[in-house]
């Protein structure tokens, strides 16, 4: 059968439809690109996050395998806050353990000036920012006038006090805030609770805690607590996260000094001291009461004392003339020649003399009694019973002048007594070889030396304590941080002349209050002993009258002396100082319950 087949126009050879259909190419061309289909497009999403998972993985297994410590290290140290603890300061009470001196919790306020410019009000209050919006809400807190805090707290500063010394309750009412650039730092603030009294003794310290005048400063350094350390973790707010990190040293409270200060007799001491001073006019009075046995003073006052709390311009100097302030002791200073006298054998208290009111040494030199009077015919112990000038130099002019100025050296004259005060001084006790031909006679009676009114009473207690010399001292004893109390040791006593020269003397003294100078020293029902003084005051170039006495004479307890600088009623120390002793002995007497005296003296004769 014949193929059919037919040509297009162009002559080309046109297949059949069936025969078209069934040809199969000769010759393989390029695939065509087929569109992926559902399943490959999951396929590519699961490789995408396996990927990102092992990334992941790997980023974990970094942070929390490897880098890890470091970076919470880093993480930690941002969140941690490290503060000074402060060692509290030791107190200073009285002997009863009465604070005199203590420190209380304190906080000072400041704030970064240029935080406070960047703070925001919040709530839609229409409050306003920076300084004014932080002084809106800070100055009802702190008590304070808003516009003058805004003025504070404006500023490019990055710290500034605003407030200092603020209580507890107010500081935490301040931190409750939780304002950005405002700070709360603790302190210890050093108070006085008892003002003025015993101001003279204690002192103060400066704005950095540190002791500046008194015992302040001169015990510092055991008052002063040894500071700590704290680390801990905190919050957002600055608070401490509880529970987080928390690390260390603890901060140690420095010792508390118990004083032997009485304060009931310190506040009569100073009470009698103004007094005096505004009834005579003095410039300045001073009031000693030791112990006699044991040195301790009960009691240091001078008039005027300050408060430590407002010291104003009291930080040059010593503030207790006490033991700055020197004088010639006078009339008082004649107790050491008759004790000289007593322990070298050259008089006894009964020796008798004929003493006229002008007497002349063998070198020329003329010396007269405070009141003419015609010669008498008196005793050793009447010589000083009536502080005879003339009288003091015939009979002591029988001791050499080196044992003159051993005598004196013996009961502290010309040394520190070592009281724990600063600013203390030695007085004034030249050698023998330096004395001119006045003086060898005039050191006899008190004058050409000169000490202080610590060294002055302290004479006196010698002669209370036996012959012996005690440490003055204000220092009891110290309590330790852990409450445990260690008394002090004083400096071994010195013994000036012997206890029989020391008894006698003290009954001598006796006749000086019952029928001498000093009958306005006597306290009824004790028996007194004592001596009155008139001389120069080497530092004003006036007067100081003084009297200084034991009581009860015949079982000595206490030595009161009583320094009267430049008074204008009067000058003698029988009419000025002798009261002031009585009124201030007779108070500490019955502070202490000390008995009356059982026995009445037996009293050497005066005139013969």
């Amino acid at each position: 059968m014949a193929r059919t087949a037919a040509r297009t126009p162009a002559g080309r050879r046109v297949v059949g439809e069936a025969t078209r259909l069934l040809q199969v190419p000769t010759q393989r061309g390029p695939r065509p690109v087929r569109e992926a289909g559902p399943r490959g497009r999951v396929t590519a999403l699961v490789v995408v996050l396996v990927l990102v998972l092992a990334t992941f993985a790997g980023r974990l297994v970094w942070v929390q395998g490897i880098a890890g410590p470091a970076i919470a290290k880093v993480a930690l140290e941002k969140r941690l806050s490290s503060v000074t603890v402060l060692g509290q300061r030791g107190q200073i009470t009285d002997a009863a353990g009465v604070p005199l001196a203590t420190s209380v919790e304190r906080y000072d306020i400041s704030v970064n000036q240029r935080t406070i410019a960047k703070y925001r009000s919040t709530g839609g209050t229409g409050a306003p920012d920076g300084a004014a919006g932080v002084a809106a809400r800070l100055a009802p807190v702190l008590g304070a006038n808003p516009a003058e805090l805004g003025g504070e707290l404006a500023g490019s500063s990055t710290f500034r006090y605003v407030a200092k010394g603020v209580l507890p309750e107010v500081a935490r009412s301040v931190q409750a805030l939780r304002i950005d650039g405002v700070m709360v730092e603790k302190v210890a603030d050093r108070v006085y609770p008892k003002g003025t009294l015993a101001g003279n003794i204690v002192g103060f310290v400066n704005a950095d805690g540190k002791g500046l005048q008194g015992l302040e400063a001169t015990l510092n350094s055991r008052l002063t607590g040894t500071a700590g350390s704290e680390t801990y973790e905190r919050g957002a707010g600055g608070q401490a996260i509880p529970g987080g990190y928390s690390t260390g040293s603890p901060a140690k409270a420095g010792d508390s000094a118990r004083l032997t200060i009485l304060s009931d007799l310190q506040w009569k001491a100073q009470a009698a001291a103004d007094a005096q001073k505004a009834a005579t006019g003095a410039d300045t009075i001073e009031i000693v009461v030791e112990d006699a046995t044991t040195g301790a003073l009960l009691a240091l006052a001078d008039s005027g004392s300050i408060d430590p709390n407002k010291p104003g311009a009291a930080a040059g100097g010593a503030l207790s003339r006490a033991v700055s302030d020197v004088f010639e002791p006078g009339s008082t200073g004649k107790v050491i020649t008759m004790s000289g006298l007593l322990e070298s054998g050259l008089a006894t208290p009964t020796s008798q003399f004929t003493v006229p009111y002008q007497y002349t040494a063998p070198n020329g030199q003329s010396f007269t009694d405070s009141h003419p009077h015609p010669t008498e015919q008196w005793t050793t112990t009447g010589i000083l019973a009536e502080s005879s000038n003339s009288g003091t130099v015939m009979v002591g002019q029988q001791l050499s002048k080196d044992q003159r100025y051993d005598f004196m050296r013996r009961f502290g004259l010309g040394s520190p007594t070592g009281i724990e005060l600063p600013g203390e001084s030695a007085g004034i006790l030249h050698p023998a070889n330096q004395w001119d031909g006045r003086t060898q006679y005039t050191v006899l009676f008190g004058q050409g030396v000169a000490v202080t009114a610590i060294q002055a009473t302290n004479v006196y207690a010698t002669i209370a304590n036996k012959g012996v010399r005690p440490q003055p001292h204000l220092i009891d004893g110290w309590t330790s941080a852990d409450g445990t109390y260690t008394p002090v040791t004083t400096a071994a006593p010195q013994r000036a002349v012997s206890e029989q020269t020391a008894q006698t003397v003290l009954t001598m003294l006796e006749s000086v209050v019952d029928d001498g100078t000093g009958a306005a020293a006597s306290i009824p029902g004790y028996r007194v002993a004592g001596k009155t003084g008139t001389a120069q005051d080497m530092q004003s170039n006036g007067i100081t009258a003084s009297f200084i006495g034991v009581v009860p004479a015949d079982a000595p307890r206490l030595v009161v002396g009583v320094f009267v600088h430049n008074p204008k009623t009067d000058i003698y120390g029988g009419t000025i100082a002798a009261p002031v002793f009585s009124d201030v002995a007779g108070f500490a007497l019955s502070e202490l319950g000390v008995a009356p005296s059982g026995t009445k003296a037996s009293l050497f004769p005066t005139t013969w």
